[in-house]
């Protein structure tokens, strides 16, 4: 008995320990099995489809949001939860995606960033960054008051 109560120990400390250390390759291949451009709502307070955007995430974008995000977001309950994801599709002028602008809560991931970890992807899955890039945290750390969010406040 002793045995398998080391063995469960051991694995619920790994599986905590990978929470708190996300990658972005997890992080995409999970998008994938989510199929988020498919399965997910926009951003409530955000125009649905293709939109106008801005620097740093392109001419035109398209903002998809888990149900954990989608819900918090309505309700307008910030800090978001744990789980909650935003995803950014970046086109150019001409309607190309060209990136993907991800963030992902994680609980004691980054307590300074809001517990955010980003990751920036090219459309077939290319790390660009991961994690707590200075661009990402630089910026948004002007809406800690909204969880580090720009999306969704109307």
């Amino acid at each position: 008995m002793k045995r398998w109560t080391t063995v469960l120990a051991a694995a619920l400390a790994l599986a905590a320990a990978a929470q708190t250390n996300p990658t972005a390759a997890e992080l995409w291949s999970w998008l994938l099995d989510q199929n988020f451009a498919e399965r997910w709502r926009h951003v409530p307070g955000e125009p649905a489809g293709k939109h106008a955007g801005g620097p740093p995430h392109g001419a035109i974008q398209q903002i998809f949001a888990n149900d954990v995000a989608f819900e918090a977001l309505a309700q307008k309950r910030f800090p978001l939860p744990d789980g909650a994801v935003i995803v950014k599709e970046n086109y150019d002028a001409q309607g190309r995606l060209y990136n993907l602008a991800v963030m992902r809560k994680v609980k004691g991931y980054n307590p300074e960033g809001g517990d955010w970890f980003w990751g920036y992807f090219t459309p077939e899955g290319g790390v660009l960054f991961e994690g707590k890039p200075a661009l990402c945290v630089g910026c948004h750390a002007q809406k800690k008051a909204s969880d580090w969010i720009f999306s969704g406040q109307e």
